[in-house]
């Protein structure tokens, strides 16, 4: 936000969101919804999608360091070179 001489206060403002929700998602304390993806990508001139691709990447990051017994699961008998590397 820097390089723009962004606040949290003035892009809360322009976005039309409270400037504590705001900062909580750029404290990693809440998500970006559907609604701010759109309000984010009318205003940094992208698209919805980005937004919402970075969340998504972020909660599969998450989620692969929290979850218990991950590394436990393997492919189910009969479905290997039918997952991932097969497509």
């Amino acid at each position: 936000m820097e390089p723009l001489s962004l606040t949290v206060t003035g892009l809360a403002a322009h976005l039309g969101v409270s400037r504590k929700h705001l900062s909580q998602i750029l404290h990693e304390r809440a998500s970006v919804t559907s609604g701010l993806a759109l309000r984010l990508a009318r205003a940094f001139d992208t698209t919805a999608d980005l937004w919402l691709n970075l969340q998504r990447k972020r909660d599969l990051w998450e989620a692969e360091r929290d979850t218990p017994g991950l590394e436990n699961v393997e492919p189910l008998p009969g479905l290997q070179g039918m997952g991932r590397d097969a497509r």
